[in-house]
């Protein structure tokens, strides 16, 4: 079962919800392994020695994203925590032989915003593609609707109020050994054969309670 958005605690690091090789060949074990293992683990443990002993240490990782946004004085905690948060958020964006349809829920939800699925995916090609630097492609709700979005390091839509629905990581370490400066290709990858639109749909439906 995939994992909630909101349910990751701070004080961890979850195991990948696959196998280290089952994404590939779109993203090789070799690249999974220092992704999960060093980047992620990194920011969680480096969260874990910033926030021990304050107010923080109790909150769910979300809460402390959002305490400490726009804060000049915990930028460093905002940092780790939203990138460990985007991290763990963004593993189960992923799955072996992903790509399929939509749920019919979702995709009504897609057509309504974009006119079309396909049309829904181009927008998060181009936002993950023109994104400058590190970063993140994003579809979100934003109320009753859909929208695709870009943030740059470690921003996310959850510093905004928005939902998160399926994320890209457009980060370098994400895609370099596989694909060097061909940032497009993966992206494109991911999308058609890896992209959990099940997660996805998943998110949508907790965020809106129901689909009108």
């Amino acid at each position: 079962m995939a994992i909630a958005a909101t349910t990751f605690a701070p004080q961890n690091l979850a195991p990948l919800p696959c196998a280290i090789d089952a994404l590939e060949p779109v993203i090789s074990g070799r690249t999974l392994s220092f992704h999960h293992d060093k980047h992620h683990r990194t920011y969680v443990e480096t969260l874990n020695k910033l926030i021990v002993g304050t107010e923080l240490a109790n909150l769910r990782l979300d809460q402390i994203v959002t305490a400490t946004v726009g804060q000049p004085d915990r930028v460093s905690i905002f940092n780790n925590a939203a990138q460990a948060w985007n991290h763990g958020f963004y593993w189960n964006c992923l799955k072996p032989k992903g790509g399929d349809e939509p749920p019919l829920t979702l995709k009504k939800k897609m057509e309504a915003a974009f006119g079309s699925v396909n049309a829904c995916k181009k927008g998060l090609v181009d936002s993950a593609v023109t994104q400058f630097g590190s970063g993140w492609a994003w579809l979100v709700a934003e109320g009753n609707m859909l929208k695709v979005m870009k943030t740059g390091n470690a921003n996310d839509p959850l510093a905004q109020g928005l939902t998160p629905l399926l994320t890209i990581d457009v980060w370098e370490h994400a895609y370099y050994l596989d694909y060097q400066n061909k940032r497009v290709d993966h992206v494109n990858a991911v999308i058609d054969k890896l992209a959990n639109w099940e997660f996805a749909a998943e998110n949508l439906e907790k965020a809106m309670g129901h689909y009108p």
